[in-house]
């Protein structure tokens, strides 16, 4: 049975980074009446022009801070009265987990217990909200179940958690602590994980940015072991439309899976990225002459994917966008078309 929520006044975290960044665009263009605070560390993922051309720019408020900053959080959501909190602030990037794992650590689990607490102090103790009344939603990644092999079933929600990295054991944790703090104090949370995204403003470092900007610069591709690692892509926009389908109508303490039952191995992903850049880019084509296989990567997962049929079944949400039609726009948005 759906609930019905409507955030008022929403404090989003990791505001300026690639996901959290489309979640604002999304949010000011789909609901006229939201306000929007942004708290962004502006580390080198985030920055300010991914909130360029927003469509109502005076409903959103930016502030540089770190959300393991008790004294600013909790004035944040006082002096603005935030009755939601969209948490997306996060290390995300597995090769920066191995070779350095502390900012990990304290972004991921103690940021996000931060959060949790400065919330319940002052939706629960302070204010005295019922659970009706505030929210706070927890963004997190598939990589929290573990590797897949060719044959498993995509994970669900009650799949155990087998997470394999310093990144991916620190979402872990932030999210036993999301649901510990909904089943100890009540507050009122909800929590998504999902598939890998795609789309405008991805940082560099990522792997579809990364065979763009090669491809166009006639650099070599890097491809991690042979190029056979299976992941799931979902569009950005499609991603910010089921975290906000979730906000306004799960039941509070839910969990969600977001994915787009659209698996490519890197390899063959490479290569259609690659067909799609010899069309629109043809100097240097073929691109894909300018594949280069690398050393794997240090406990590479090999297969990830996610089963959205409670998302799809309790909820009504499903991704709109074809993975040509977001393939084809990603590339666009990077070549500045």
């Amino acid at each position: 049975m759906k609930a019905s929520y409507s955030p008022r006044k929403v404090l989003v975290t990791g505001g300026a980074g690639f996901i959290g960044a489309n979640f604002i665009h999304y949010l000011l263009r789909s609901d006229p009446h939201v306000r929007i605070v942004n708290l962004d560390l502006l580390t080198y993922a985030g920055s300010l022009s991914h909130l360029d051309g927003l469509a109502d720019p005076e409903r959103h408020h930016f502030v540089q801070g770190d959300i393991g900053d008790r004294a600013l959080v909790s004035q944040l959501l006082s002096e603005h009265d935030i009755d939601t909190v969209v948490h997306f602030a996060a290390e995300t990037h597995v090769d920066r987990s191995i070779t350095g794992s502390a900012a990990f650590i304290q972004t991921n689990l103690v940021g996000t217990w931060n959060l949790l607490e400065c919330c319940r102090l002052f939706w629960l103790q302070e204010r005295h909200y019922q659970p009706d009344q505030c929210r706070f939603h927890h963004v997190s990644t598939d990589e929290v179940y573990g590797s897949l092999t060719a044959d498993d079933p995509p994970c669900h929600e009650e799949t155990l958690y087998r997470p394999n990295s310093p990144y991916s054991a620190a979402k872990a944790g932030s999210d036993h602590l999301v649901r510990a703090y909904h089943h100890t104090y009540g507050l009122p949370v909800t929590q998504t994980n999902c598939s890998n995204n795609y789309g405008p403003r991805q940082h560099g470092e990522k792997l579809i940015p990364t065979v763009i900007r090669t491809c166009l610069a006639g650099d070599p591709i890097p491809v991690y072991g042979n190029g056979r690692n299976v992941r799931d892509w979902l569009y950005v926009s499609d991603h910010c439309s089921g975290i906000d389908t979730v906000v306004r109508t799960a039941p509070v303490g839910e969990q969600y899976n977001i994915g787009a039952s659209n698996e490519w191995a890197n390899l063959d992903l490479i290569h259609r990225i690659c067909a799609l850049i010899d069309r629109l880019h043809p100097s240097g084509a073929p691109h894909d002459q300018l594949i280069r296989f690398v050393p794997d990567r240090p406990g590479h997962d090999w297969r990830y994917s996610l089963d959205s049929n409670k998302l799809e079944q309790q909820l009504g949400w499903r991704p709109q966008v074809s993975f040509d039609d977001g393939l084809e726009q990603t590339i666009r948005w990077y070549m500045g078309l």
